[in-house]
This record gives C-alpha cells, sequence and structure tokens, in this order.
C-alpha cells in the first residue's frame, strides 16, 4: 500500500514518492530553547516522530533532522533578564527539551543542527541570494526581494494585502517593498553577533533552516514539516528563499503541518494563564499517557487539551497494559504485524483509526482462547504499538509510573496492603473489609491472585 500524505502546498492527499527511495529526508522546525517547551510545541515532536516511525518501516534509510534555533531575540532577552551568557540559557533548555520528548517516547532525530554551527553557511546563502538578484543590503541589514520570486504566496495561498498586513512587524523605511523580509540584521555590542560582508549581525530567522537543510539535506527534501502556524511567515519566507538560492529547484517535495491544540477550549497564551509545560505535566501523568492524548485527534485537525484528554489516555493505556501483564509468561511470535495500524497510519497518519484498531487488539488478546493465539496476538498489538511509540515498556514499569504521577502515596497504599493481610491471616475479617474501605478511598483498586495482591489506580 502506498504512504498516503496531504501535501500543504497543493491542499490535497497524495501518495508519498521520494526522490531516492535509499535515502528518504526530511526536516521539521525544532525549538528555540529559551525556556521549558509548552504541550503545544510537543505536538509537532510527537506527530513527526510518528511518521519517522513509519518512514523507517518502509524505507532503508531516513535522515531526519530537526533543528535547534539557539539563536533569537527571545533568547537574548531570556539570557539580560537573568544575568547569564546566552549559551547558559541554550544549553540549559535544549538539554531540557530532549529529556522531555524523551519522557514522551519522541526517537531522537538523526540529525539535530543547532543554527549556531551554521552561521558561515547562511552567509554564503545570503550572498548567494544577492549574486541571484534575490536580495539586498540596507543599513547594515540584508532583505530577500520578494517580488524578485514571482511564486510567493503559494504555500499560505495569502493574497498581497494579507502578506503585507503580516509583514508590518518588520516594517522599515529601508525596505524596497512591504513584504520583503530580513535575512541578515546588526548586532550592537551588548547582542550576539558575527562578522560578515555586510557588518558585524546575526541572522534573520528564516534564512537559518534553509541553510541546515542545504547543508545536511541537500538542495531539495522529500518533506517539510512543522506546526500550522509557522506556514506563514516562515515556511512561506523559507520556501521562497530556498528555491531562489538554487536555481528554482524543488525546495520540498512534500509540505506537512500539524493543528492547533487549545486548552479547555481557549487558545493557549501567557495572559489567560492557561500554558502547560510537558515538564509540569509529566509530574502529573506518565509521558506515555501525553503522548496518546496528543495522537488522539487526527494531526491536521484542532487538539483540545484537558484534564480529561489526559485521564482518558492512561486509562486506555491502563487497559492495553493490563492485557500485556497477563500474558507477561507467554513468548510473542517473531515478525507479526497488525496490518490495519500499519494502513490506518499510511493514511495520512489516521492516528485515531489506528488506536481504534489497537483498542480492538486488545480485546482480542483479552479473549483469545490457547496460548498459540495469545501470543500471536501480543506480537500483533506489540507491533502495532511500536508504529505509534507506545507500549513498549514492561507492564509493571507503566503501572509503577501511573502510581508515581496519580499522587497517590505508594509507601501508605502499601502499608495498608499489608495490615490487611495480616488482618485476613488473624481472621478478622471486619478490620480487613474496613482496610479495604480505606484503600479504595484513596482511589486504589486491589486484586488478590495466586502471585500476593497487586494494586492499581481506578479507571
Amino acid at each position: 500500500m502506498s504512504l498516503i500524505l496531504y501535501n500543504t502546498l497543493t491542499r490535497r492527499k497524495e501518495a508519498f514518492a521520494p526522490r531516492d527511495p535509499a535515502r528518504v529526508t526530511m526536516y521539521v522546525c525544532g525549538p528555540t530553547v529559551y525556556n521549558y517547551a509548552h504541550i503545544g510545541n510537543a505536538r509537532p515532536a510527537v506527530v513527526f516522530d510518528v511518521l519517522f516511525r513509519l518512514l523507517l518501516a518502509r524505507y532503508p534509510q531516513v535522515i531526519y533532522a530537526r533543528n535547534v534555533t539557539d539563536v533569537d531575540d527571545k533568547i537574548n532577552t531570556a539570557a539580560k533578564s537573568q544575568g547569564v551568557p546566552i549559551k547558559t540559557i541554550t544549553d540549559k533548555y535544549v538539554e531540557i527539551y530532549r529529556a522531555d520528548m524523551g519522557a514522551l517516547g519522541v526517537l531522537p532525530p538523526t540529525i539535530e543542527p543547532c543554527a549556531t554551527d551554521h552561521i558561515a553557511q547562511m552567509i554564503a546563502m545570503i550572498a548567494t541570494l544577492m549574486k541571484n538578484g534575490h536580495a539586498y543590503a540596507a543599513e547594515g541589514h540584508v532583505m530577500f526581494d520578494v517580488p524578485s520570486f514571482a511564486g510567493y504566496g503559494q504555500l499560505s495561498g495569502r493574497n498581497r494585502d494579507d502578506m503585507i498586513a503580516g509583514a508590518r512587524v518588520e516594517v522599515a523605511p529601508f525596505k524596497k517593498d512591504p513584504a520583503d523580509f530580513v535575512l541578515w540584521k546588526p548586532s550592537t555590542p551588548d547582542l550576539p553577533g558575527w562578522d560578515s560582508p555586510w557588518g558585524r549581525g546575526r541572522p534573520g530567522w528564516h534564512i537559518e533552516c534553509s541553510a541546515m537543510i542545504e547543508k545536511h539535506l541537500g538542495e531539495t527534501i522529500d518533506i517539510h514539516g512543522g506546526g500550522h502556524d509557522l506556514i506563514f511567515p516562515h515556511h512561506e519566507n523559507e520556501l521562497a528563499q530556498g528555491t531562489c538560492a538554487h536555481g528554482g529547484k524543488t525546495y520540498a517535495q512534500v509540505w506537512m503541518h500539524n493543528g492547533f491544540l487549545t486548552m479547555d477550549r481557549e487558545k493557549m497564551s501567557k495572559s489567560l494563564g492557561n500554558i502547560k509545560t510537558v515538564h509540569e505535566l509529566l509530574s502529573e501523568a506518565p509521558g506515555e499517557a501525553l503522548r496518546w492524548a496528543l495522537l488522539s485527534a487526527h494531526y491536521r485537525q484542532p487538539l483540545d487539551w484537558s484534564d480529561d484528554t489526559v485521564a482518558q489516555a492512561k486509562t486506555t493505556l491502563d487497559r492495553a497494559y493490563r492485557a500485556l501483564e497477563q500474558v507477561a509468561h507467554i513468548q510473542p511470535v517473531k515478525g507479526a504485524e497488525y496490518a490495519p495500524v500499519r494502513a490506518a497510519l499510511e493514511d495520512d497518519l489516521n492516528t485515531p483509526k489506528a488506536m481504534a484498531e489497537i483498542a480492538f487488539i486488545v480485546g482480542a488478546l483479552n479473549n483469545a482462547p490457547t496460548d498459540d493465539s495469545r501470543a500471536q496476538i501480543k506480537a500483533e498489538l506489540l507491533a502495532a504499538g511500536k508504529l505509534l511509540g507506545v507500549l513498549q515498556q514492561e507492564p509493571a514499569e507503566w503501572f509503577i509510573a501511573a502510581k508515581k504521577s496519580s499522587g497517590v502515596d505508594a509507601a501508605e497504599v502499601e502499608r495498608l496492603i499489608a495490615a490487611r493481610i495480616n488482618a485476613r491471616k488473624a481472621r478478622d475479617f471486619k478490620e480487613a473489609d474496613r482496610l479495604r474501605d480505606a484503600i479504595a478511598a484513596l482511589g486504589v483498586v486491589i486484586e488478590d491472585r495466586a502471585d500476593g495482591t497487586k494494586w492499581r489506580m481506578a479507571e
């Protein structure tokens, strides 16, 4: 079956055909490292991680680059307010970002280029754009000449008036056209800067990605991804400069964008105080539950985030891990795959359908009549989970993590269980029942099994 992906540029679903099936290339815009990533920032990381996993299952080599923006005015502001060097800020938050995304089951990208390691490539690309008549120097700045590229606006579908309105944040008297955007800008002595033919300065945001793509992936890439908010102006500008720097060559064959994330049906914003960071959410719920919640809506659709979203995700995973716990003694067969889950993902990453198929497999595993059938179905469930980046830990590990994130004092639960066991041994059933009720009041369910009393959080 073909891999079908929605292309923002053509506004339709298309069969994916990499330029070189032996080396598939994908670039996704990564974090600007000046603070903790919020849960909306995590959505593209998780979505494109699923695509990365799917591509790895189809092709012998996938080069996935996710950049780090470590030169930016927000970083400068954070460093100044804290009275520390800029590198102190970027080093701290890039490590936190990697750890947080790892906790969500996000695989490390093949390449993770940092903007500050590619200043020479940016300067070279800017020089090429100037030589080709697509950029000009003015008052220490270098600007991209938007009217020089006839295809400007094709990605976002915006008309010229809309694009000019969107560019007004950078209006300057030296612009030839209101839509022109910055490739290079001067730096004052207190700001990061590099020597260039146009004076000491730093790159504009858009040129960073184009230079890193050229360096690591080539002049034309197969897939370019990011959040919906990046379509304009960031990706529109990338497309323009990348195309013009390479003599009109296709910059990216497929453009993919995930939808917005809201918080209790309101846009996340600092003014509303409804921004949730991944770092704090990981203290409230297992990372795998957060991942499942992020994948619960189709990636192109808006996703509303709430406590209920996470609770439902955790309940679903509890059921799946409980099914796997019951067959922990059974060795899964080798090489099994559950085709309906892969088919759902190959249809433009239809994660809700894939999740529904996983729920079906869980039910089949619970009702399997023989150990042979359980071995087959267990293998299919694990293979399906791997594509989604879930169900890859031991059930015991999942339940331990779930207990820790529940806020329940695990030591107190264990103490009550031990007291109940002693009461039953002493045939003090009234006390045993009282202790069971006390445990239940904590939101805990206990199960008396042949291998001892086990406990879990109630659903």
